[in-house]
């Protein structure tokens, strides 16, 4: 790279965008703004600083005024279309089929590192890297033969998970410069050249409102069963649960309950005590691999089944089809089709997938 390519940022008005964009500029790059409009209003919103939401506005202007305070070329693009398309659809189909979906991994892979640079580019606007917030590195990795993306310097910061559907490509022209630093550092770098405030609230969530607005489903009610297929109670629809659920079944029993599966065809919710929430051993597929193009031999990582839990030791496997089995070495709980699991060699990301069923 050259010190004069130009990079568009990614800016949300936070603080880790915005020191982003300010490292990029003191490194030497010709820097431009890129935000995405994804808010179309459809939904009822509380406007609490989430990814999609009624507050866009209020952040466009915060990262407009941050790109005056740099001085740099700003410029917002509507994606409102292609969010719901990619994201609202993916999250309705899925959690109306019983699972659980991510909606941020599919965000980051199809419309923040897809969508946003594709529509910048369509624009006029030239660049060679495409930078955002988030904590992680990237780079070509001797070892690897390939561009790989590594977890942060800050461990509790770290981001990886919710970026591991990048392709080759997409990691081939991204920068993340602030994976080096820990959120204090960043926090006051940013009060430091004033080009933020500190205090701004981070999105805690991709969507500001009551889930059940984006399903827009009737109720259906069915029963709730034990293992054994005893009823226990009722429900309203199996999208108002999730694998692992504890709280708001409406059950009294001896031990606490907890939902470990969900019967689309039979419209049931399944719950057992906790031992019985435990698994060792799961399918996964739609595969991204990074560090590796494909998985052609069983391999030791270790992997991740929900963002804020930590890594396990595990062994993945691969199946027909381009799938993985993924075998803990010591079970673990709560483990959720719809969601991502995600496999580590220490600091790489080696790929990850959509858990699809739960073998044992």
């Amino acid at each position: 790279m050259t010190k004069r390519s130009t990079v568009i940022v990614g800016l949300s008005g936070g603080v880790d965008s915005s020191v982003a964009a300010y490292l990029l500029k003191e490194a030497g790059y010709k820097v431009i703004g890129v935000t995405m409009a994804i808010w179309d209003g459809q939904y009822k919103s509380t406007g609490n600083h989430a990814c999609y939401g009624s507050d866009e506005e209020e952040e466009i202007g915060e990262a407009r005024e941050v790109a005056g305070k740099l001085g740099i070329p700003y410029h917002v693009f509507n994606c409102s279309a292609e969010y719901k398309q990619a994201v609202l659809d993916y999250f309705k189909s899925e959690y109306l089929a019983g699972r659980t979906p991510n909606p941020c991994i599919q965000c980051n892979q199809l419309i923040k590192f897809g969508m946003l640079p594709s529509m910048a580019r369509k624009s006029g606007i030239q660049f060679d890297y495409f930078a955002t917030g988030h904590y992680a590195r990237v780079g070509f990795d001797e070892k690897y033969q390939r561009y790989v993306l590594k977890k942060a310097f800050d461990l509790k910061k770290d981001q990886t998970y919710f970026i591991h559907r990048l392709s080759q490509d997409q990691l081939k022209q991204a920068l993340m410069p602030i994976g080096t630093y820990n959120k204090p550092e960043i926090k006051e770098l940013a009060r430091k050249v004033g080009i933020t405030t500190v205090d701004l609230e981070e999105s805690q969530d991709f969507y500001s409102g009551d889930y059940k607005d984006l399903l827009e489903v009737e109720e259906k009610p069915g029963n709730i069963v034990d293992s054994k297929g005893k009823i226990l109670g009722r429900h309203k629809g199996i999208w108002n649960y999730t694998i692992g659920q504890r709280k708001g079944l409406g059950i009294a029993y001896a031990e606490p309950l907890y939902v470990i599966g969900l019967n689309r065809e039979e419209n049931t919710v399944v719950v057992g005590v906790r031992e019985e929430t435990y698994n060792g051993s799961f399918i996964v597929s739609d595969l991204n691999w990074i560090a590796l193009e494909s998985l052609t031999t069983a391999m030791d990582c270790t992997a991740k089944i929900r963002s804020a839990q930590a890594e396990r030791n595990a062994r993945i496997e691969p199946l027909e089809g381009g799938k993985v089995r993924v075998t803990f070495f010591h079970p673990n709980d709560a483990i959720t089709p719809g969601q991502s699991a995600v496999f580590y060699d220490e600091e790489v990301v080696l790929g990850g997938g959509i858990i699809e069923s739960v073998t044992s």
